[in-house]
């Protein structure tokens, strides 16, 4: 999977000057277009578009520097439709416009050239097993609130405190499989992973209710296969570890690939330790075709 994602980055650098098909890096990673944005995203820590935008205006801003050619003519090579679409472009990443940065020679900044290898540290091990789920419901109370990588999310802190505790025990109540009891779903609105992007979180249940109460959210998960991590550690940071260790470690390293649905959460006091948590991870998955 390392090598196919190299692969993938060298086709994006031989082509920053004509148009970058999506589906031509899948086809080079072997996966489908929403498991290589999402991998891709997760790993380098901004979405692609937004990596394949800041490499054409790195190396734009080289000819720019350069003094020929005609500033237009680089704006149309690098797929912006107007001088000013490029100039607006190009401020946004480098401070400054592209005439002037002509004219006076300013520093811009630069993206460099990702690459991706894998560390293999041999000291510890990820819990996982494959579920086989028929289709079900997430039941809850749904708030849209912006991704956070560290820490605890105050944005779901306050989320959770204003759901009353009497509609609580009635979600509690239409638990009636795996994961079990009250977890946490979130879904990504965008392909763009990186901090700050807004997600929808249900505080909720798995259910197969036949009805949901007109004041809660409810999400339809078709069937599909899951991969479930677990493990134990202080919350929230040993959960925001393994969410890593899954992207960099155990994707690239097994014949699964990320497919659209919620990822689930749940988490439990430790029973050997009050200090730490429990934590199962639900992450809709799909088999490759070897």
């Amino acid at each position: 999977m390392l090598e196919r994602l190299n692969q993938a980055m060298e086709h994006i650098e031989g082509h920053l000057d004509q148009r970058i098909e999506v589906s031509a890096l899948a086809r080079i990673t072997v996966t489908s277009e929403y498991h290589f944005r999402r991998l891709f995203s997760t790993l380098a820590g901004m979405p692609l578009s937004e990596y394949i935008r800041r490499r054409r205006l790195t190396v734009a801003a080289a000819e720019v520097l350069a003094g020929r050619p005609a500033l237009l003519e680089i704006a149309v090579r690098y797929g912006y439709t107007s001088g000013e679409a490029f100039a607006r472009a190009f401020r946004a990443v480098h401070g400054i416009g592209p005439g002037e940065a002509r004219r006076t020679g300013a520093a811009l900044n630069s993206q460099p050239r990702l690459s991706f290898r894998l560390t293999v540290e041999g000291n510890s091990s990820m819990r996982y097993r494959i579920v086989e789920k028929e289709a079900f419901r997430v039941v809850g109370r749904k708030a849209r609130v912006p991704l956070l990588y560290q820490g605890v999310n105050p944005h779901i802190a306050e989320h959770i405190r204003s759901i009353p505790q009497e509609t609580m025990l009635r979600i509690a109540g239409l638990s009636d499989q795996e994961p079990e009891g009250v977890v946490s779903a979130t879904v990504r609105l965008s392909d763009g992973f990186e901090e700050g992007s807004e997600l929808d979180y249900y505080h909720a249940v798995v259910s197969t209710a036949a009805e949901v109460p007109e004041d809660l959210d409810a999400l339809e998960c078709p069937a599909g296969t899951w991969a479930v991590f677990e493990n134990t550690g202080p919350f929230p940071r040993a959960l925001q570890q393994m969410w890593g260790d899954v992207a960099a470690q155990w994707i690239p390293s097994n014949p699964y690939e990320y497919r659209p649905g919620p990822e689930i959460l749940r988490t439990r006091p430790s029973r050997d330790d009050p200090a730490q948590s429990d934590a199962q991870l639900w992450i809709p998955v799909s088999r490759t075709i070897a």
